[in-house]
Formats: C-alpha cells, structure tokens, sequence
C-alpha cells in the first residue's frame, strides 16, 4: 500500500506501455497523481491506456504515442501534458532494451544505434521537460528525474559489449545532471536493474524449442537461467520491484537524495 498523497502533482513516464513503466505507472496512479505515459507503439500504448483505466475508472491519466529518440515527437508529448496537466513534477526516463553483441560482431551502426538509444531516451525528454520541472522546483515542490539503467553500468559483460558501454556512459551523465541541476532543487537519481521479467525474455522462452518440447513452465526456466547466471535470490526480478524503487526516488520519500542509484539486481553485483 502506498502511503504518500501525490495528489496534484503530474508524473511523466516513458515507455510507458508495458513492463517497468506500466507499473510505475500504476504506483503513481494509485498514490492520486496525474500520469502521462508514451510509448512507441500504438497498440500496445493502447491496451496499457485501458487497462489502467479499468483498474483507476477516475484516474487523470494521459496516453501518447512517441518515439524518445524523435525530437518532434518528444517536444509534442510534453506540450500535451502541458496542455492537459498545466505542469509536470516527475520525469521517469524508461526506453530501451538490451543488444546482445561481442566487440567482434558489432557494426559501425550497431554502435550508433546503442549510444544513440541509450543517450537519447533521457536527453531528449529530459530537455523538453525540464521547464515544467524547474517551475515547479521553484514553487518549492518536489521536482525530480528518474532513469532505469542496467547493472551493466558498473558490471560489463563481453557478451553485452555495445549496451554495457553505453550503460557507464549513462550512469556518468546521470551524474553530471544531477550536480548540475542541484542548485535549482531538481533531484536526478537511477536504479541499475539486473534481469527483470519482460516481453522482450518472454519471447526468448516461447522461442527455446528444447524448454517447450519439454514443457517447461515460464516459472521452471526462469528459475534455471537465474541459477546459470549465479542470481543470489534465485529468480528474474519483477517489473512491480524496479517500479518501487523508482517510485521512492521520483517522489519526495527521497527528498536528501540526488545523483544516486539503487541496485535492483536480485544481489548479482559484485562490486563492494
């Protein structure tokens, strides 16, 4: 059960249509804020839009397409929580996915394409929201930015090459922003995820012939590939459990925080 009142104040989640963002969505909606959600795509924006109107019939609830890494895009989805919403205090940065490459397989563009993503996903929003945000630092409110990065940040793997760099150039610009935007009150923190369950994992099991011709359960291979990969706790994260930590560091139960991140690994780091 949530136990602060976020009434009146408007929280901005993108990618908002599934996974970690769809249940950051709802932690916002069921402590009273207003939510803007985007997404890339229409359908699945779609069914997140009904299905969080099912579950919150008198949320104050926003829903537009929007691709991050298009500036045109992103610059007419923060006019539309302007317009709709007259502010905006919470920016919860959340896009992209994994690219599972080696230093010797990945292309010129592949390495384009990850720094690009990677970057862009919170520079772009970032920018086009933070004349709301600095507004409503100035009214001496909670104004806050929240990016979901990867343990990969400070635990690269070879297999991951592309998205690890990318990630530790993340967690450095994060850091940056957060020291930059301080003076103005704008706090700006992360959480380092490790494996969480997502679509994107769901379709790696539906296409595991050798799981499905021996008709392993989703809990049964999930259980397995989380013991291969020496998780302590056994098991894939839920996006219920990254939603939390972004709630506390978007909202003011974290108000003495700034330039930080939480681990949401399930203990797989190793660093100290």
């Amino acid at each position: 059960m949530i136990q602060i009142d976020l009434t009146g104040q408007v929280a901005v989640v993108t990618g908002g249509s599934s996974g970690i963002g769809l249940a950051t969505a709802e932690l916002f909606l069921q402590a009273g804020a207003s939510v803007a959600i985007c997404g890339r795509d229409s359908d699945r924006l779609a069914r997140a839009e009904r299905e969080l109107r099912e579950r919150h019939p008198q949320a104050q609830l926003l829903a537009a397409r929007c691709d991050v890494l298009d500036a045109n895009d992103v610059a007419a989805f923060a006019n539309a929580v302007e317009q709709r919403f007259g502010r905006a205090d919470m920016l919860v940065n959340n896009a992209g996915q994994g690219r599972v490459s080696t230093f010797a397989d990945t292309t010129d563009e592949a390495w384009r394409e990850e720094l690009d993503l990677k970057y862009f996903s919170i520079i772009r929003p970032t920018r086009a929201f933070l004349p709301m945000l600095r507004s409503t630092a100035k009214q001496g409110q909670n104004a806050s930015i929240v990016c979901v990065n990867s343990l990969l940040a400070l635990q690269p793997e070879p297999h991951m090459v592309a998205t690890s760099s990318a990630r530790a150039g993340v967690l450095s610009l994060i850091k940056s922003l957060a020291v930059e935007l301080a003076p103005e009150q704008i706090r700006v923190n992360s959480i380092l995820i490790g494996i969480v369950e997502s679509g994107q994992w769901r379709r790696r099991y539906e296409n595991d012939a050798a799981a499905q011709a021996a008709g392993q359960t989703w809990q049964q291979w999930t259980g397995d590939l989380a013991r291969k990969k020496h998780i302590p706790l056994g098991r894939f994260g839920l996006p219920e459990e990254a939603a939390q930590a972004l709630f506390y560091l978007a909202t003011s139960l974290s108000s003495y925080t700034t330039g930080s991140h939480i681990d949401v690994s399930g203990g797989v780091a190793r660093h100290v």
